[in-house]
């Protein structure tokens, strides 16, 4: 009787470790996910960003150039 529990017992802890690993890989991997989304919509941000300085150097150029020409 005494083998049987003690049989049991390492069985359970088997199952229970397969389980512990399995819930930790799916919380690594949700984490993963997460920080790959973060990680694209920070490149997004930056290109916006970046068009939107662009855009207002090309704009304040264009306003300094036709200043000149009203001086002119």
């Amino acid at each position: 009787m005494c083998g049987v529990i003690r049989g049991f017992g390492r069985l359970g802890g088997l199952i229970a470790l397969i389980f512990l690993i399995v819930a930790l890989l799916r919380q690594l991997i949700t984490l993963v996910g997460f920080l790959l989304v973060a990680i694209k919509i920070a490149i997004v941000v930056v290109f916006v960003a970046l068009l939107v300085l662009i855009v207002l150097a090309i704009l304040r150029d264009r306003s300094r150039k036709r200043r000149e020409a009203d001086e002119i």
